[in-house]
């Protein structure tokens, strides 16, 4: 480059402009002190780009610019695609990216594109398919050779110096020489991607068969052993959690809640579960959930706080109360914005090494709590000598806290408050240590899904600090990343607005959005969220054949080879599944049948693949189940939303129903007046009621009934003593009528509360 140019000289005043205290990520400085190299990413407003930013390679971000390049110089194109909190990402970079041999041969033969997974995950997806069909394998980084039209035609993952620098001197040598083979090359896989974009239009059936063959299929996977659904690695697959969670509290499976809950518990005495601060790595490399690759994700704490809070309400296990707390508890504490929104990552790596941050060795106990409380806490969390990480220990629970309850001869509940106690102290100490990176970027989707968890365990646990939390973030988000009322930014970072919001945006909010309306009551909520689906159905429906599209039709984003669609759950679910559970919980909540015909047609369009692949649609499964058999929880909405039901405990221990009837509307009390009108009634479905109480009717004459009629209006109170501890699910029978029309009679289940 020029040193002169404009170019040259923009990104020598980025450097300059750069805040107090940045430090260039690079092994190359001049004499001065200054970077030696500058590229294009100095521009971009992601963590990781910034981070490449002083490569001894030409790096380009995403973009016209860079293909419009390669076009004139005649160039194929190297795309890498990482994330900032990427372990091995960052392996690749120190061993070849600031390699000044291979970064000139990179230079002078390829142009060179970073990509951050997390602002264009449409980019992300389309690559590694890619990859995933040459190789059998993904991951990140994502290594991938392009033509000039963004076709691949070779791809891996992280590659070791040399082989990266024979694989770059390889394809180089064949695109001077024998440029078309690479290009069939780029062809046939295009056009086999552009395939696998679209599902069968097969008609099939989708019904109770289907979601109970698919919960057989996931419970065939479990690991009976050492909990979860998979060998090494070990992710914990929070959709399948979420759906198998539903399914226990739809049928009343015990095979099927056991195997979920021993999951979770295996899980969180892992090492993949912060044992000092709370919170979860991303995924474990063994079988035992023992050695994780040490960074955090907001999406995972998100996923795993309703997979514990959901799993505590269905189990009363309070181990899972406690881990959920401890999840929600560490967001709000390191991951929150001044604003109360929610940073997006913590690195793997910190002070030189992976997991150093973590790890301990037993004379650091001893140097913090003393030789007594450290042979306590060595107990507790598996410290030994050898160590299970480059001789440091991994915290985790080798032992029930209850089994080593006995076997110290301590109350369980003193046991457990002691391992709190030392939690704090060691926690306290580690905050002296470097921390890892924080990725602070802020992305729509993963916000509305810690939003979501906020709200959904705020009920499950009675605690109003998360409701508050969920709602200062959404009205945030709301006033932050809508400039308009058709519009909504994914990301932010240093306050500035980046990239465009894909179909998941829209569609995580508008969930959380109705997470909230149901926790509080409050109409604005179930107003936004429908405002957020009117564009997303504008914006991303597909038209022709149905399903959403990942990007805008209009998106001002450099466009790929095709317009692709997200179809299979991922680390999160796909941005399909969740519009599908939204799509049917507004049906519900105000009885528009625009929602009701989206629905069908997204199950149709998923129909052949959920036959095929279920494996791959958990979540909206889960969303199918909500639209097809009714919503589980202690909460239900019923008569086009006029009605909202849903189950306490009152201090007691009797049950409380309280049922909310929108204005101009009533139900008919237990003892109707008239014999040819539905009565609403309670049960119990798998107990019995000792007694029920309901409350007193409102005797009244409609303008089109001229007898007295006995009825229900705006909030009551039904109350029921079980006469059985098994009671799990109870049923009301209702009708809804207004002054000029009576709508079907129904029954809503509910869930029990413990």
């Amino acid at each position: 480059m020029d040193p002169d140019s404009v170019l040259a000289r923009e990104l020598r005043n980025a450097v300059e402009a750069m805040e107090d205290g940045y430090i260039p990520r690079t092994d190359h400085f001049l004499d001065n002190g200054q970077p030696k190299y500058v590229n294009r990413l100095i521009l971009e407003h992601s963590p990781y780009l910034l981070q490449h930013a002083h490569n001894p390679v030409n790096w380009y971000p995403w973009g016209d610019e860079a293909f419009e390049t390669a076009t004139r110089q005649n160039k194929p194109v190297f795309l890498s695609i990482g994330y900032a909190t990427c372990h091995w990402c960052h392996v690749m970079e120190r061993e070849s990216f600031e390699d000044e041999a291979i970064a000139a041969l990179m230079n002078a033969s390829f142009i060179a594109i970073k990509v951050d997974r997390e602002q264009l995950p449409d980019v992300d997806s389309w690559y590694m398919k890619a990859v995933m069909m040459m190789t059998g394998n993904g991951g990140w980084p994502m290594s991938s050779f392009l033509d000039t039209e963004g076709r691949t035609f070779f791809g891996g993952t992280y590659f070791q110096p040399d082989q990266f620098m024979h694989v770059l001197e390889r394809i180089s040598t064949l695109w001077r020489n024998d440029q078309s083979v690479l290009l069939d090359q780029a062809t046939l896989l295009a056009d086999a991607m552009k395939q696998a974009n679209e599902l069968s239009s097969s008609p099939r059936e989708v019904g109770e068969a289907l979601i109970h063959e698919a919960a057989s299929t996931a419970l065939s996977q479990y690991d009976d052993f050492q909990g979860g659904f998979s060998r090494a690695p070990k992710f914990p697959r929070e959709s399948l959690l979420h759906f198998l969670l539903d399914q226990a509290e739809r049928t009343g499976d015990t095979d099927t809640l056991e195997a979920v809950n021993f999951s979770l518990q295996r899980m969180a005495a892992g090492g993949i579960h912060d044992q000092i601060g709370g919170g979860f790595h991303r995924y474990a490399v063994d079988d035992d959930w023992l050695v994780p690759h040490f960074e955090k994700m907001l999406y995972n704490q998100g996923s795993l706080a309703r997979n514990y809070s959901q799993a505590y309400r269905l189990t009363g296990d309070k181990e899972h109360l406690r881990t959920a707390r401890r999840i929600l508890d560490y967001v709000l504490r390191d991951m929150r914005s001044e604003d109360g929104l929610f940073y997006s990552a913590t690195d793997a790596d910190s002070d030189g090494g992976e997991g150093r941050f973590f790890t301990w060795l037993p004379e650091e106990l001893v140097g913090v709590l003393g030789q007594n409380e450290a042979e306590l806490a060595q107990r507790l969390w598996g410290v030994t000598e050898s160590g299970h990480l480059e001789g440091r220990s991994i915290l985790h629970q080798p032992v029930a806290i209850d089994e080593l309850a006995v076997s110290l001869g301590m109350d369980v509940a003193r046991l457990s408050a002691e391992r709190d106690r030392l939690a704090d102290k060691l926690f306290a100490h580690r905050q002296t240590r470097i921390p890892p990176l924080r990725d602070e970027k802020i992305i729509t989707a993963w916000n509305s899904l810690m939003i979501t968890a906020l709200a959904e365990s705020s009920e499950t646990m009675g605690d109003a600090r998360y409701k508050d939390a969920a709602i200062q973030a959404a009205d945030t988000l709301w006033k932050s990343a809508r400039p308009d009322a058709n519009t909504l930014w994914r990301t932010r970072f240093n306050g500035k607005l980046t990239i465009e919001g894909r179909q998941s945006d829209y569609a995580y909010f508008a969930e959380a959005l109705l997470m909230l309306y149901d926790i509080t009551g409050s109409p604005v909520w179930l107003e936004r969220s429908e405002e957020l689906t009117a564009a997303m159905l504008e914006h991303f429906w597909d038209r022709d054949s149905g399903g959403f599209f990942m990007t805008r039709a209009d998106s001002s984003s450099t466009a790929l080879v095709i317009r692709q669609k997200d179809l299979f759950d991922a680390s999160m679910s796909t941005g399909n599944a969740v519009a599908m559970r939204v799509l049917s919980r507004l049906f519900k909540r105000t009885g528009d049948t625009r929602y009701s015909d989206f629905s069908e047609s997204l199950i149709a369009f998923f129909a052949d693949s959920l036959h095929r692949q279920s494996h791959g649609h958990y979540y909206l499964l889960t969303g199918v189940s909500d639209y097809l058999l009714g919503e589980t929880g202690t909460r239900q909405f019923g008569a086009q939303g006029v009605v909202k039901a849903s189950t306490v405990r009152v201090d007691d221990g009797s049950l409380a129903v309280l049922l909310d009837i929108a204005p101009g509307w009533h139900i008919n009390s237990n003892e109707p007046y008239q014999d040819y009108l539905i009565p609403t009634t309670l049960r119990a479905i798998d107990g019995t009621f000792a007694s029920i109480t309901y409350p007193a009717a409102i005797d009244r004459q409609l303008g089109f009934q001229r007898a007295q009629l006995s009825l229900y209006q705006g909030s009551v109170v039904l109350r029921a003593i079980t006469a059985s501890p098994d009671v799990r699910q109870l049923q009301i029978q209702l009708q809804a009528c207004s002054d000029e029309v009576c709508l079907p009679p129904e029954s809503l289940t509910l869930t029990v509360p413990r």
